[in-house]
């Protein structure tokens, strides 16, 4: 294919042609500096940081570095995929096309032996990959969530935007992320209040989240690792499949952290937030610190908790939840 038919199929997916001119020549390339990609092309090194950084967002290139100054080009499958789902059948000739250079450029310019189904990412890529993935994802996310995190452990804003448009998440979270006081105020309650189905284990088996069963993210958990500086990418395939099953079994045992519209409409918030923390494990200390109330108060709560269910210890009020379908 001539250079001037991929450019034009690069514009029918939607990038200006700075973006395509940018992307052809980081294909000879490799690895490169914005600044040696403006000086190769006659640009103002503006105008090369700027397309560049726009092909780091669609995910056709990564990030080697911090400041985004390097990069280099990435498989585009997923995200022509994404471009390709708003536009007709003619951009998905496009999108063949784009997959085949790129394939040219790894056995031309960086030839290394390399399983097409698993992806080693590190680095200044691992936030730029996890980010681009959450943002085109169509229907549906499957998570397990765990520390330590590659992105800060704050708000996420992009699954608050993508339940609100109708991705459904289900989401099994460790003991240890519920008991993060902060992560769980500004995280989990956001999110679960959205719509996030979440439910809660002792631990999870793997840090894992799968995105419209075709693109999983594989990383350690805080019982592998207290520093996270890589991750797997796994495309369809068996090991996929693996993946998918293991989130099914342990969501199908995992403790539900919100409650059904059985619950009694006269059970108090603090009541409906105590049970879900009891149900994942967390100590009393724990609970005191999440709610923001001494451990007194929490005393208080659970005798009132246990007197409306009629129960006395924590193992007869979680089963009285249960028969009564509150859970």
């Amino acid at each position: 294919m001539s250079d001037d038919d991929l450019l034009a199929h690069l514009h029918c997916l939607g990038l200006a042609a700075r973006e395509a001119g940018l992307y052809l020549a980081m294909l000879r390339t490799g690895r490169t500096a914005a600044v040696e990609l403006a000086e190769h092309l006659g640009w103002k090194p503006d105008e090369a940081e700027q397309s560049l950084g726009r092909l780091v967002e669609l995910g056709l290139a990564a990030a080697c570095t911090p400041d985004r100054s390097e990069a280099v080009p990435v498989d585009p499958t997923i995200a022509l995929d994404h471009l390709s789902h708003t536009r007709a059948a003619e951009l998905r000739k496009a999108q063949t096309s784009a997959a085949n250079a790129y394939r040219d450029y790894r056995r031309s310019v960086c030839p290394q032996a390399t399983d097409d189904l698993v992806d080693v990412i590190t680095g200044a890529q691992i936030t730029d990959r996890i980010r681009h993935a959450e943002r085109t994802v169509e229907s549906q996310v499957l998570r397990f969530d765990s520390p330590p995190y590659h992105i800060p452990a704050g708000a996420n804003p992009m699954e608050l935007e993508n339940l609100q448009r109708g991705v459904e998440y289900r989401v099994v979270y460790s003991k240890s992320a519920v008991q993060n006081h902060a992560y769980y105020a500004a995280n989990i309650q956001a999110c679960i209040a959205a719509g996030e189905q979440a439910r809660v284990l002792p631990t999870v088996p793997v840090k894992l989240t799968i995105f419209d069963r075709r693109l999983a993210i594989v990383s350690m958990s805080f019982v592998e690792a207290e520093v996270n500086n890589s991750l797997l990418l796994v495309r369809p395939s068996s090991l996929l499949s693996a993946l998918t099953g293991l989130f099914e079994t342990s969501w199908r045992s995992a403790f539900p952290m919100h409650f059904s519209d059985r619950v009694p409409p006269a059970l108090r918030p603090i009541h409906v937030r105590m049970l879900e923390l009891l149900g994942a494990g967390v100590t009393d200390e724990a609970i005191a610190e999440l709610l923001g109330i001494s451990r007194r108060t929490l005393s208080r709560n659970l005798e009132q908790l246990n007197q409306r269910a009629g129960t006395v210890t924590r193992f007869q009020l979680a089963l009285h939840a249960v028969r009564n379908g509150w859970i």
